[in-house]
């Protein structure tokens, strides 16, 4: 750092040229950037994603890769589908569906005359229409299909009962999806939380540094994205994550050095002395944690998934860009207004914090029992964890009132059940019968019906749709048991029976990413583990850091299961019940930037605690002051992140807030209960096995060795 340090301070001007200019075109092209990120989901080379493709190719339809709309109507009582005039009228509302959505393909029981889209009572039916993916056709999309659906059929009845229109996407609409406060606002939220948090830590205008240094960053990491757009597609997620993740990872590495800054001219250096040493110590570790954080997000391309891929290519710029930003800019804006913004100076920074000395004496005087009751704390909720299931959410969080929401409550009451909202779609090839195939999925346990409808929509060439409606939501454990009995069911009726659909889609999706998931864990740990030892010239250290970050990810994940799948906060919070699963790449997204963010803390710590031990030859007291340092710094950075997520959550979608939970969640564990109790007294725990690093892997990591703690004298609790 030092040789990079003296050239920034050598060359202010150019300096403050380059990141001026990019700021600016990062300003110009933001929107442009934000445009061209694409939604793609995609599970190459597994059965349902292949069939999906197949279905949207060669039927013209969103049906596979998307829900279907699902028009509902409950006739009074003492009316049923077979009384006089109704099966008419259900034509007559297919015939509607179709001058809505030209081109869509459509099935109900007016036109197949099929028990399956009708309950036992007969009072309830429903219709199930795909709308069409013809680039030509104004509404490809089923959110504006849902609205122009729901819009045509205001007002319609059936026997004098209304239809709702439900339907994930038309679910969606009415829970507000795509009308939140979106990225910029949340951003600015995030950003007025953090100004506050700032605002205590500093009790200076030096507390709008690091929002100038975020700024920065964000709009430089939105103009490379846009780059990366020309050679790769990339997630609209990504923007969520440059937006609110680069915001609290950027404060938290320009905190990191303005504290430290600040501190080395309070013990009497001036200038571009107190700059250097700030960056040597303070940004010798914001390197080390940028460089975690990159790694923990680029391991996602090791999962076969693009969509996956994008978020790891685009994500790992975040912390990349903050980290240069950091080393090259922010020590040129504290040489240039640093003392003038340090005022009024109420708070000095010649001493450590009094209260997080006094509290890392304690841990260390009561290491037992901290470290017992912090492995309690997350054992138990790493025990939560195992119950975590990855899946679908539950169709009854999307909207909580609305036309579509009757429409699905109407469903489940009559016992059709919210698994029709997802049909499986049985693409049938050759010579296999389709009202064959139908017969046999609708005699599988937990299925509502199946039909093979003969309209042209339907079929193609010599292939054949076949839709099979479960009963169970695909989010229990019951709709999965159900989706792989349909599989089951369609591949014994041929070879050439092949199972799409979501659900279908869903679960290949799990099982790619899943199982490749010991890999992902693998790599990020070796890499980290590696970077890690050669930082602290420790083994120890490293495979401990490595162990706890693992852990605190599993604490977030038990977060998930208690407060989302079982619903205990979710309806207290939110108002949304408990959604059986968890969104499929909710987890691995938490895990992900969990893993790096929370590394971030552990290196801050640690590095300060190094420091103090090759001072001190004490590890209780490398503990002691290392913690009276850094606490209230890993605190406040905590707390801005934590705020940054809040503001994610602020957004209507509940996936968004279900991942803004588990990353907030995380973090405040992390910070707290991890960093602030169970490091600082396991530390204390191992002594000065703790800094231990043999000749051979010294060498290999190009370091001095530390002597074998058998040669060292005993440590006392200090």
């Amino acid at each position: 750092m030092a040789p990079l340090t003296r050239w920034v301070l050598a060359h202010k001007r150019i300096v403050v040229v380059f990141w001026v200019l990019l700021t600016l075109i990062g300003i110009a092209s933001a929107g442009s950037a934000t445009k061209a990120l694409k939604q793609k989901f995609s599970v190459p080379g597994k059965e349902g994603w292949v069939t999906n493709r197949q279905i949207v190719r060669d039927f013209h339809s969103t049906g596979g890769n998307n829900a279907p709309l699902l028009p509902v109507v409950t006739l009074p009582s003492g009316t049923s589908t077979s009384s006089p005039g109704v099966r008419a009228e259900l034509r007559a509302l297919e015939a509607r569906i179709q001058r809505a959505l030209p081109g869509s393909r459509i099935a109900g029981y007016a036109s197949t005359h099929n028990p399956a889209f009708v309950s036992k009572d007969g009072r309830t039916s429903f219709i199930v229409a795909y709308p069409p993916r013809d680039p030509k056709q104004a509404f490809e999309d089923n959110p504006e299909a849902a609205k122009r659906t729901t819009k045509a059929l205001a007002g319609t009845t059936v026997a004098g009962a209304p239809v709702h229109v439900t339907g994930f996407d038309a679910l969606s609409v009415q829970s507000g999806g795509g009308n939140g406060p979106g990225v910029l606002v949340e951003a600015l939220l995030g950003g007025f939380g953090a100004l506050l948090v700032l605002a205590f830590v500093f009790a200076s205008f030096l507390a709008i540094v690091p929002i100038m240094m975020a700024v920065v960053s964000i709009l430089t990491t939105f103009l490379v994205v846009w780059g990366l757009t020309t050679i790769t597609e990339v997630s609209p997620i990504v923007q969520f994550l440059i937006a609110l993740i680069g915001l609290g990872v950027s404060i938290d590495y320009s905190l990191l050095v303005v504290v430290r800054w600040r501190e080395e001219r309070a013990h009497g250096r001036q200038g571009d002395e107190a700059i250097q040493r700030a960056m040597q110590t303070a940004g010798r570790a914001v390197l080390f944690s940028g460089t975690t954080v990159a790694i923990g997000l680029l391991a996602l391309v090791a999962l076969p998934l693009p969509f996956l891929r994008s978020v790891g290519y685009g994500g790992m710029l975040i912390p990349l860009i903050s980290v240069i930003v950091a080393a090259t800019l922010l020590p040129v804006v504290l040489a240039k207004l640093g003392p003038r913004l340090d005022w009024p100076h109420v708070r000095s920074d010649d001493n450590a914090s009094r209260s997080w000395t006094r509290w890392a004496r304690l841990v260390v005087r009561g290491r037992w029992l901290a470290a017992l009751g912090a492995a309690a704390v997350l054992a138990a909720l790493v025990l939560a964890a195992t119950s975590l299931q990855p899946g679908l959410p539950n169709v009854n969080t999307i909207a909580k009132q609305g036309d579509a929401k009757q429409g699905l409550l109407a469903l489940e009451r009559s016992g059709i059940g919210s698994g029709a909202l997802l049909p499986n779609e049985a693409l049938v090839e050759g010579s296999t019968s389709p009202q064959g195939v139908a017969r046999a999925l609708a005699a599988v346990p937990g299925v509502q019906g199946a039909v093979a409808p003969s309209g042209a929509q339907w079929r193609s060439g010599g292939a054949a749709v076949v839709d099979a409606f479960t009963i169970p939501d695909g989010s229990s454990s019951s709709g999965r048991a159900a989706l792989d009995r349909v599989r089951s069911a369609a591949h014994a009726v041929a070879g050439d029976v092949r199972l799409g659909g979501l659900g279908a889609q869903n679960q290949d999706f799990i099982n790619a990413v899943y199982g490749n998931f010991p890999l992902m864990i693998a790599l990020i740990a070796i890499i980290t583990f590696i970077l890690l030892a050669r930082a602290f010239r420790s083994l120890l250290l490293p495979l401990k850091a490595v162990v706890l970050n693992v852990i605190s990810v599993g604490a977030a994940w038990g977060v998930l299961d208690l407060v989302w799948q079982r619903g205990h906060g979710s309806n207290l919070i939110w108002g949304i019940p408990a959604t059986g699963s968890v969104t499929a790449w909710i987890p691995l997204m938490v895990f992900a930037f969990l893993f790096g963010l929370s590394m971030d803390y552990e290196v801050f710590i640690l590095a300060r605690m190094r420091e103090e031990y090759d001072a001190t030859g004490s590890t209780s007291t490398a503990v002691v002051r290392g913690i009276g340092r850094t606490g209230r710094l890993v605190t406040s950075a905590a707390l801005i992140l934590f705020l940054a997520f809040v503001s994610l959550a602020s957004g209507p979608e509940t996936e968004v807030k279900v991942l803004a939970t588990g990353l907030a969640a995380g973090i405040l564990l992390d910070a707290t209960v991890i960093r602030a109790l169970l490091v600082p007294a396991v530390i204390s725990l191992f002594g000065r096995w703790n800094w231990w690093l043999p000749h051979l892997p010294a060498r290999v990591l190009r370091v001095e060795p530390s002597l074998p703690p058998r040669s060292l004298p005993s440590e006392g609790a200090g």
